[in-house]
């Protein structure tokens, strides 16, 4: 029997009501606000101990942590390079009782998926990374620890493991209840003992501590610019704030080139020798100005986007006056600055240069010495190059050009700026 031609017509009709409301019950979904103010009715969507929406629970259960009142979680992120002090600021939040703090845990997205590369230029690699690090910091701001492992390799085992990057780096995850090798505070516990004396770690007690803490920070220093955060930042089951960390080109390319001795051989013969090799990698900097400039740019011009959720430090200013600038971040984040913090700060701004050699990524130093230390180790000629690939973003953040080198190694001519980056609020 054939159908009318009004008949096929009403069919059609009904079949596309049909679909956009199943589109609109769908999408709507993970966008539903918690009506309940209490932190501890809420979590974030497939953290542990919840179960998925698709499965038949609906309402403010599914997300819980996200709830648009003064007591929710800040979500902090670090925003840095290598080599820019990222580490320091790190600790200076992770001193805080009531932060979970997490090392870089992106250096497991890049390993797993553009191994051997650490800064790729690849169109494809970096939206592959930038896709996957967006959805791993979305589930690790939540305490979603659980979808770290996908990238952890060996694979944990029944969700436990001692490949975690870092580890020792984080105090809640070198103190009870996730690791019984220390007192509840572990307030000195350095990062190797944790590491020796803790055992492997359990991803759920990580989960469950993360959860008890009122804020999540997260050093970041493999995602290139502030504009790649977007979709982050505006997400409303987040609370994100930025800390975008800055840092002289110069002094970032000299303390590459004594960390990082293979990947910057090159430089370090030009630096020996006076004469650059003619299959030098120059994007070892430029990259580091353009993602700089972009990003400060984008920050600096105060799209809507960011507003409340901005704040430029450069690493010197931090440096100089370190207590000053850590209230100024602290302000900032809406955290309190408890007495554990300053104390921290007076026992890791005031070590010897010669300690802070020996311990590369250790945050023991005299900051203020430190800062532009870069003077005394590269040469004129390399400073002069990186200043003309560099002029802009050098020019935007206060950085000042030398002239000879005799000017260059006169320590008491500063060649930072007075100038003042105010928080976007």
């Amino acid at each position: 029997m054939q159908c009318s031609w009004k008949a096929v017509i009403l069919l059609a009709l009904a079949s596309i009501a049909i679909q956009y409301t199943a589109i609109r019950t769908l999408t709507s979904k993970p966008f539903q606000l918690c009506p309940v103010p209490s932190p501890q009715n809420c979590g974030l969507l497939g953290g542990p101990g919840t179960e998925s929406p698709i499965e038949g629970r609906a309402g403010c259960d599914d997300y819980p942590y996200f709830s648009f009142n003064a007591s929710r979680k800040t979500h902090i992120m670090v925003l840095a390079t290598t080599r820019s002090g990222s580490s320091f600021v790190g600790q200076l939040l992770n001193q805080h009782a009531d932060v979970f703090y997490l090392f870089e845990p992106l250096y497991h997205v890049q390993t797993t998926l553009i191994p051997r590369l650490s800064h790729s230029r690849n169109a494809a690699d970096r939206r592959v990374m930038l896709g996957a690090s967006r959805d791993l910091l979305r589930s690790l701001y939540g305490c979603d620890l659980y979808f770290l492992e996908s990238y952890i390799k060996p694979a944990p085992a029944n969700h436990t493991t001692d490949k975690l990057f870092r580890r020792g780096a984080s105090r809640a995850l070198c103190s009870q209840p996730v690791c019984d090798a220390f007192g509840p505070t572990n307030a000195n516990v350095e990062e190797g003992d944790c590491v020796k004396k803790c055992a492997a770690l359990n991803m759920t007690l990580a989960a469950d501590a993360c959860r008890e803490k009122r804020h999540v920070a997260i050093k970041v220093v493999r995602v290139p610019e502030i504009g790649d955060l977007r979709a982050l930042v505006e997400d409303p089951r987040l609370n994100i704030k930025v800390i975008q960390l800055v840092r002289d080109p110069r002094g970032i390319l000299s303390s590459r080139i004594e960390t990082f001795r293979d990947t910057y051989r090159l430089w370090r013969i030009w630096r020996a020798t006076g004469r650059r090799p003619y299959n030098l990698d120059l994007s070892q900097l430029t990259v580091v100005c353009e993602d700089f400039l972009g990003s400060v740019s984008t920050g600096l011009s105060h799209p809507h986007w960011l507003k409340g959720k901005y704040m430029l430090v450069r690493y010197e200013d931090l440096s100089r006056n370190p207590l000053l600038k850590t209230m100024e971040i602290y302000d900032f984040l809406g955290l309190s600055m408890d007495k554990s913090v300053e104390e921290w700060i007076q026992t890791n701004t005031r070590g010897s240069t010669e300690l802070s050699a020996k311990h590369k990524y250790g945050t023991v130093r005299d900051s203020a010495a430190n800062a532009e230390s870069w003077r005394l180790k590269l040469s004129y000629d390399m400073v002069e190059y990186t200043q003309a690939t560099c002029q802009k973003v050098l020019h935007q953040l206060g950085y000042k050009a030398v002239k000879s080198a005799e000017e260059l190694k006169n320590l008491s001519l500063s060649l930072v700026q007075d100038k003042t980056f105010v928080p976007f609020l």
